[in-house]
């Protein structure tokens, strides 16, 4: 039989007053393990050693006692720098005690924890009232599907007959190179067949959607044709001379680059080292909806979405400055896109063959 004692004990019985557990048993290795069960979570410091962290030291300009939350933190914060602290909680509040011989380098590293996270996270941007002008857009989708169905029926047009729309106004690489620059805006306007049509629409009406609530009818409405005209040209220096194609889908993925660009400039103080994530997104994005298919035009699709990406930061910076254009500029800068389309196929339906 084994007995653990308190220090200045006389007899079998436990020494009560000195709070020291009396321990007795058979097996030579229980009476260890008892004892580390009961062993403090704190060192054990005469408690006049454990010296409270003045707030005002660590926050300039609070009085105010500490939360708990706000103790556990700064408890939290020291531990990662290995300095011990306990979280006590008094008639005085919550408090964060540390070693006196700790407390000049404790109240040091948790100013530099509160001064590197002052106004963190900085506050979301207003959020803007989304513009009502789906039915407008709705509208103008609409009248690009009427358009093809017009370029599948036998018109004469201009001296021209039957009007071939594929032949005069697709992106074919040499042409454009040759300084049949309409190409680039005329070709956004037609498509192959149906269901290149529908594919477009349905997917990239979402966001052509989105983007005139967000940045309204008219700005929207020209970096999308920018983007697209843009992606066309850029296409047509990468292509072979014979490449020719046709589709909005190059302004489709101008449409969501500029949208990542929208979120990137937006909240590019709460993205901080996760900047990329819009642009991943958006990436993404492409990888899905714009490398299907064996007709696909993947280098119009890729150059739509950087130059919709460039454009967006720009519209976004301005807009940030001098904020959404007004009715009567949204009006204008539709007019002008509505202009350029005319004055293409103008030109397009006037080329010589």
């Amino acid at each position: 039989m084994m007995e653990r004692l308190s220090s200045g004990a006389r007899g079998p019985g436990p020494d009560i007053e000195s709070g020291v557990p009396f321990l007795v048993t058979t097996k030579g290795g229980s009476a260890i393990l008892c004892g580390m069960e009961t062993e403090p979570e704190h060192s054990e410091m005469p408690e006049e050693e454990w010296q409270v962290i003045p707030v005002e030291k660590v926050d300039r300009g609070e009085t105010s006692s500490l939360s708990e939350r706000r103790a556990r933190l700064w408890a939290l914060v020291l531990e990662a720098r290995y300095i011990e602290s306990r979280v006590d909680h008094g008639e005085a509040g919550w408090q964060l005690r540390v070693a006196a011989a700790n407390l000049e380098a404790a109240t040091r590293e948790l100013r530099l924890y509160v001064e590197e996270n002052r106004n963190w996270p900085p506050f979301l941007p207003p959020v803007r009232p989304m513009i009502e002008n789906t039915l407008p857009t709705l509208c103008i989708l609409i009248l690009l599907a009427t358009f093809h169905n017009l370029t599948g029926l036998d018109l004469t047009i201009m001296g021209r007959h039957p009007v071939d729309w594929i032949e005069i106004g697709n992106a074919h690489g040499s042409a454009i190179l040759r300084g049949e620059w309409w190409r680039l805006a005329t070709a956004l306007t037609l498509h192959s067949d149906w269901l290149h049509l529908f594919s477009n629409l349905a997917i990239g009406g979402v966001f052509i959607v989105y983007l005139c609530r967000d940045l309204g009818s008219g700005l929207a409405w020209t970096l999308l044709l920018a983007s697209g005209v843009c992606g066309n040209l850029a296409n047509a220096y990468v292509q072979l001379p014979s490449h020719s194609s046709v589709g909005s889908s190059t302004a489709v993925f101008g449409a969501v680059g500029i949208l990542g660009a929208l979120s990137v400039m937006r909240y590019r103080h709460h993205l901080r080292r996760r900047w990329p994530l819009p642009v991943a997104a958006a990436l993404s994005l492409l990888a899905l909806l714009g490398t299907e298919g064996e007709r696909t035009d993947l280098g119009a699709h890729l150059f739509g979405f950087v130059f919709g990406f460039g454009f967006g930061l720009l519209a976004e910076l301005l807009v940030g400055y001098f904020g959404r254009p007004r009715r009567l500029a949204n009006a204008l800068l539709a007019l002008a896109s509505a202009s350029v389309l005319l004055a293409a196929w103008w030109f397009a339906l006037n080329s010589p063959d």
